[in-house]
C-alpha cells in the first residue's frame, strides 16, 4: 500500500525550528520531503533498522550534484573520500586509517588529551574568560588529531580554518553562495596534506603519517590522490564535529546549573553528560543515504534512487526510543548501546572512541579548573542536518 506523496516541508522551516518541525511531523509520517526533493527519515526505529539495510547505500556525489558541483577540488575529494564511498572502495580507503583509531591506541591517548585540555585552560585561566568555541572547543580536537597523525601544533590555525569552511559542504545549510569558499578551502587543505605526505616520504619520522605515506606510495596517480583524500577526511571529521559537540555540551550543562554542579561534584557523571548532550543537541544532525530499491515503511514507500537524509536530530528525541525525550537529563538510563549520533554499519564513525574521550576529558578539565564557569549567551546551533554550526560562546569565571 502506498500512502501517497510525502509531506513537503520548506527547508527554511526545518532550519528555523529543527526540533519543533520533527515534533510536528514525526507522528504523521515516517519521512517527509524537503522542498529540494531530499527525503528525511524521522523515526528512531527506522533510522536504526535502515542504516544497515542493503537496500540503501552511502550517498556518494549525489548531494554535490544536487547543488551544482560536478567538477573541481571539492567534487574530486567527495569522489575519493572514504566518507562517501561504498563496497570495495570504502573498505580499501578506510582500512589504512583504522589502526590510528583502534580502541587500544586511542585509550593510550587519554593522558595526552587530558594534558592538552589542561594546558589550554592554563593559558587562558588568568584572563578570567575565553571564547569557549574558538579558544577551547576548537583547540582540543585539532591538537588531538594533530597528535594522532603527526601534524605540528603551529599548523593548527591554518588547517582548522580550511576545515571549518570545507565542512559547510557536509551541512544541510550549504547554499550555492557558499560553494566558492568551500572550493578554495578544499584546495588549500588538499594541498597542505599532499605536502605533508611528501615531507614524510623525504624525511620519515616515527608517526602515523609517515607509516601511511610509505604504505600509500606516490605513483602520482589515483592511488596517491586517494591517500591524500583519506587524510583530509580524517582531519575534517576529527576537528569540526567534536568542536561543535564540546561547545554544545558545556552550554547545555550551564543552562541546567544543577546538572553542571552535579558533574563538578561527581566525575562519575561525565560520561553520561557527554552521551546526553550528544543526544539532546547532536552536532551531526543527519547522515545521508541513497536507496537502491523501493522500501516500504508502514505503507509509505521510499522510492528507489532517492536521496534520503537519516535524521539523527529527530531520532534522538523520538519518544519511542527515549522517555520524556525533550528533557535534558545527564542521569538518563535509556541510551541504547550504540549511540545513533555516530551512525551505523560499515560507515559508523571511525573516530567514535576518540571523540568520546575528547568530550569527556574536555568536560572533566573544565569542571576541575573552573567549576564557577558561567555564560550570559544562549546556545545557538544552526542547520537541520549534516554537520551543524555553533555560534561563539563567551564564558567567564571568577
Amino acid at each position: 500500500m502506498d500512502a501517497g506523496a510525502p509531506i513537503v516541508v520548506p527547508r527554511a522551516e526545518l532550519e528555523a525550528d529543527p526540533h519543533g518541525a520533527c515534533r510536528r511531523y514525526r507522528p504523521l509520517a515516517p519521512f517527509i520531503s524537503a522542498d529540494d526533493g531530499v527525503l528525511i527519515l524521522l523515526r528512531a526505529r527506522d533510522v536504526q533498522r535502515l542504516v544497515t539495510d542493503p537496500r540503501t547505500r552511502q550517498v556518494e556525489t549525489e548531494f554535490a550534484r544536487l547543488r551544482g558541483v560536478t567538477a573541481g577540488p571539492l567534487f574530486d575529494f567527495l569522489e575519493r573520500s572514504m566518507l562517501l564511498s561504498n563496497g570495495e572502495a570504502h573498505a580499501r580507503r578506510r582500512a589504512p586509517m583504522a589502526p590510528a583509531f583502534a580502541f587500544q591506541m586511542v585509550r593510550a591517548l587519554r593522558p595526552r588529551i587530558r594534558a592538552i585540555a589542561e594546558a589550554i585552560l592554563e593559558r587562558h585561566h588568568g584572563a578570567g574568560g575565553m571564547n569557549l568555541l574558538a579558544d577551547y572547543a576548537a583547540a582540543l580536537p585539532a591538537r588531538t588529531i594533530g597528535a594522532v597523525l603527526g601534524l605540528p601544533d603551529d599548523d593548527i590555525p591554518r588547517f582548522t580554518g580550511w576545515v571549518y569552511r570545507m565542512a559547510r559542504a557536509l551541512s544541510s545549510s550549504w547554499t550555492p553562495a557558499d560553494t566558492p569558499g568551500i572550493e578554495e578551502a578544499t584546495r588549500s587543505l588538499t594541498d597542505y596534506v599532499r605536502d605533508r605526505l611528501a615531507e614524510r616520504r623525504r624525511a620519515p619520522r616515527d608517526d602515523f603519517l609517515t607509516a601511511f605515506a610509505q604504505s600509500a606510495g606516490d605513483d602520482g596517480g589515483e592511488r596517491a590522490a586517494e591517500a591524500v583524500a583519506q587524510v583530509v577526511s580524517v582531519v575534517l571529521a576529527g576537528s569540526d564535529t567534536t568542536r561543535a559537540a564540546l561547545t554544545i555540551q558545556v552550554a547545555l550543562l550551564l543552562a541546567h546549573p544543577e546538572q553542571w554542579r552535579a558533574v563538578c561534584a561527581d566525575e562519575g557523571l561525565v560520561a553520561g553528560a557527554v552521551a546526553e548532550a550528544l543526544r539532546y543537541e547532536p552536532s551531526v544532525g543527519s547522515f545521508p543515504r541513497f536507496t537502491v530499491e523501493e522500501i516500504d515503511i508502514d505503507g509509505h514507500v521510499l522510492p528507489a534512487q532517492a536521496l534520503v537524509s537519516f535524521s539523527t536530530l529527530s531520532a534522538l528525541r523520538d519518544p519511542d526510543l527515549y522517555a520524556d525525550p525533550d528533557r535534558f537529563d545527564i542521569r538518563r538510563a535509556d541510551h541504547p548501546r550504540w549511540h545513533l549520533v555516530f551512525g551505523g554499519g560499515a560507515h559508523r564513525c571511525l573516530g567514535e572512541a576518540l571523540a568520546r574521550m575528547e568530550l569527556e576529558e574536555g568536560l572533566r578539565a573544565l569542571t576541575r579548573r573552573v567549576p564557577g564557569l558561567r555564560t550570559a549567551a544562549p546556545l545557538r546551533v544552526e542547520a537541520f542536518g549534516g554537520i551543524r554550526r555553533v555560534a561563539e560562546l563567551p564564558v567567564t569565571w571568577a
